[in-house]
């Protein structure tokens, strides 16, 4: 393509990929300026494909956090292993993310298969380089020069910020010229109701740590905006696999399920720019990330892809 013209517009679809937990999310809600993807340590938390937009007045950025690509184990596992390949085919730049801590593995190796026979260019992402020694880092680049041709290859802190601009300008060096697909204002295509139960899904994985699988979903029974006092409303369902959860979840005379709420509906409050009065149910549906019908209940749906 020519370059010729500065005034061209930019725009396209980057695809963020990588194992599970390597700090995509917080990379895309860095860029984006605004918590629109769920963070948490716990890996396999980002379920759907999550789309941030940057627009800038010379291009539009559109980021798709795809789910940790890894080898499945359930129903919902086979769903986000899906989403996250077809996910590829429809990008104009992938993005594939590794922990600077952690050193080449099979997970690595899994993803490095599935690209084979990806055509769109594929940028190495070395996030998390605030934790290594620099000399470190000349290592793991050559280590990976060695698996796969990289159009590029950018060391970042997606948590300090550290060369984040430097990869979004490399980012808009690969993308076609194209039109502004989103209002300039927009920094997601998903529904509020969507990001809602994101943000209540992370305060209780959050909070619960260790006891709590990935094993819950929240459900929004009920959103609505109270014209007289300009309020939201909001009525939503933690569901979880077992009565032991449901417990864990409630806590001691409700304190856990309070605690959740209490904090989920700051970020929601954020979000909307209103005061928010939540409500909180927490329900047990025996073995839901194996039902077909379970799954598309809660959002997973199948025939999207």
């Amino acid at each position: 393509m020519n370059n010729t013209n500065n005034q061209e517009y930019k725009s396209g679809f980057i695809s963020i990929i990588g194992r599970p937990n390597v700090g995509k999310s917080t990379f895309l809600n860095r860029v984006i300026g605004q918590k629109i993807a769920i963070m948490s340590d716990k890996p396999q938390t980002t379920r759907n494909k999550v789309q941030g937009v940057l627009t800038e007045q010379d291009s539009q950025l559109i980021f798709i956090d795809t789910p940790g690509i890894h080898k499945p184990k359930h129903k919902l596992g086979d769903f986000m292993m899906k989403v996250a390949q077809n996910t590829l085919k429809e990008v104009d730049l992938v993005l594939f993310m590794v922990n600077a801590e952690e050193g080449f593995g099979p997970g690595e190796e899994f993803i490095i298969e599935k690209l084979q026979s990806v055509r769109t260019p594929v940028f190495l992402i070395i996030n998390k380089i605030d934790l290594i020694h620099p000399d470190k880092l000349l290592t793991i680049i050559e280590g990976y020069k060695e698996k796969y041709e990289f159009k590029e290859i950018v060391p970042i802190s997606a948590l300090e910020g550290n060369n984040v601009e430097r990869l979004l300008e490399t980012i808009k060096d690969y993308l076609p010229e194209g039109p502004q697909y989103y209002p300039a204002d927009q920094v997601t295509d998903h529904p509020e109701r969507f990001i809602v139960s994101e943000l209540i899904r992370e305060k209780a994985l959050h909070l619960t740590r260790e006891e709590i699988p990935h094993s819950l979903a929240v459900l929004i029974e009920k959103m609505e905006r109270k014209k007289e006092n300009n309020t939201v409303h909001v009525m939503a369902t933690i569901i979880v696999e077992r009565d032991s959860q449901k417990g864990i979840i409630i806590g001691k005379q409700g304190s856990m399920l309070k605690e959740i709420g209490k904090r989920a509906r700051l970020d929601i409050e954020n979000l909307l720019g209103t005061k928010v009065f939540l409500e909180l149910w927490v329900k047990v549906q025996k073995d839901w990330r194996n039902r077909a019908t379970h799954l598309r209940d809660y959002g997973f749906r199948d025939d999207e892809y």
